[in-house]
């Protein structure tokens, strides 16, 4: 296969300094809705990136949840990897890769946990079957086989009915509060318009950033 090959020339939309809001949060919700507009798959998901004690990257696929201007938040077990590096090192970045719009979001900034409240009223919203999940994962760790974590749900089914389910003490929200966005619209030459936000106290100042 030619990899080097494989290329798509980004020539749908340009991005320029007058369609900005002023609020970098406005300007995402009004590009999320045009990604679900856009009928694109799970549109609220993120690549998620976190630093660990030991200065090693990594990131995952997560999904948002809820978005405001106090930031962007996601639930997770609390005891898995990207949860314990955050207790570790709590900054973190989110990209929102929305490819067939040729579009990508990014935010930086510190992760905070989300009031008990919320957690729960998100967690009495999820399927019974997700929140029976939350309870048989533990998260990163090792498993001898998929039986066992079937069979550790079936044990859970019979503990906790339908409407039953206790949030897991070991899982909850956090929210990323950013500190600068960029948003990236692809270009044709790979002249792409790049826009950063930068947080000015209680404002933000906008700038174009070369491709």
């Amino acid at each position: 296969m030619d990899i080097q090959g494989l290329r798509r020339e980004y020539a749908n939309h340009g991005l320029d300094a007058s369609e900005l809001d002023a609020d970098p949060v406005a300007q995402f919700r009004l590009w999320f809705k045009q990604a679900c507009d856009a009928g694109i798959l799970e549109p609220n998901a993120m690549v998620l990136a976190t630093v660990g004690r030991d200065g090693a990257p990594s990131s995952r696929v997560v999904l948002l949840k809820a978005f405001d201007a106090r930031g962007f938040t996601f639930f997770t077990n609390l005891r898995g990897r990207k949860a314990t590096e955050l207790a570790d090192n709590p900054r973190a970045s989110m990209t929102f890769p929305w490819v067939d719009l040729e579009r990508q979001v990014h935010l930086h900034g510190r992760v905070e946990p989300v009031a008990a409240a919320e957690t729960l009223a998100y967690f009495k919203s999820r399927p019974y079957g997700s929140q029976l999940g939350a309870w048989a994962s533990e998260q990163s760790q090792p498993i001898a086989s998929r039986a066992a974590l079937e069979a550790r749900m079936d044990e859970l089914r019979r503990l906790h009915p339908e409407g039953q389910v206790p949030v897991p003490p070991h899982w909850g929200g956090l929210r990323l509060v950013p500190d600068t966005f960029e948003f990236w619209q692809g270009r044709p030459s790979r002249l792409h318009d790049r826009f950063q936000y930068l947080r000015e106290g209680q404002s933000w100042k906008a700038s174009r950033l070369q491709p």
